[in-house]
């Protein structure tokens, strides 16, 4: 591979709902994994800012969608799943790829077609790097819906990733 497994493919400097959905048309995505914690919500909320969720109803709309997250809570995941009605798996174990295999089989598409989202270097962005997909690293979501103040481990990981050649 070509591409550092530490550097995304794209990072645009924007949280998810100001991402472009053509960008992602325009590059032959025709599924998008989505990770939910500081990517979807901040903090330990439940219900998804408006601004989020409407992104990802209209990102349903052109693309095949599942919910894709660490986080082992199948009552906070699925609470977001369900306001989207989309499919999801919670506690993914990133980057080990065993789960991300089985939800990319599910989408018959190439991994080159298939895009996640996140904004995590080391979790994210390695293992879709790792399975050839679409990497797209995004600033954390703070509350309210804008983009998080505070990003101490988004610098760290960043600083981390340039140390290790990314």
């Amino acid at each position: 591979m070509s591409q550092h497994w530490l550097k995304p493919q794209w990072e645009p400097g924007l949280i998810v709902p100001d991402l472009p959905i053509k960008h992602f048309l325009d590059n032959g995505i025709k599924s998008l994994i989505v990770d939910v914690d500081g990517t979807l919500l901040s903090g330990k909320r439940f219900i998804l800012d408006e601004n989020v969720k409407d992104w990802m109803l209209k990102a349903k709309e052109s693309f095949h969608l599942h919910i894709f997250s660490n986080n082992p809570s199948a009552e906070r995941i699925g609470s977001v799943a369900d306001q989207l009605e989309l499919p999801y798996t919670c506690g993914a174990g990133k980057p080990r790829r065993n789960k991300l295999i089985k939800v990319i089989k599910q989408f018959e598409f190439s991994p080159s077609n298939i895009a996640i989202i996140g904004d995590r270097i080391f979790t994210d962005i390695l293992v879709g790097n790792r399975l050839g997909l679409y990497t797209v690293l995004v600033h954390p979501l703070g509350e309210g819906g804008g983009t998080k103040q505070r990003k101490r481990l988004q610098i760290f990981e960043r600083s981390l990733a340039s140390w290790l050649g990314a």
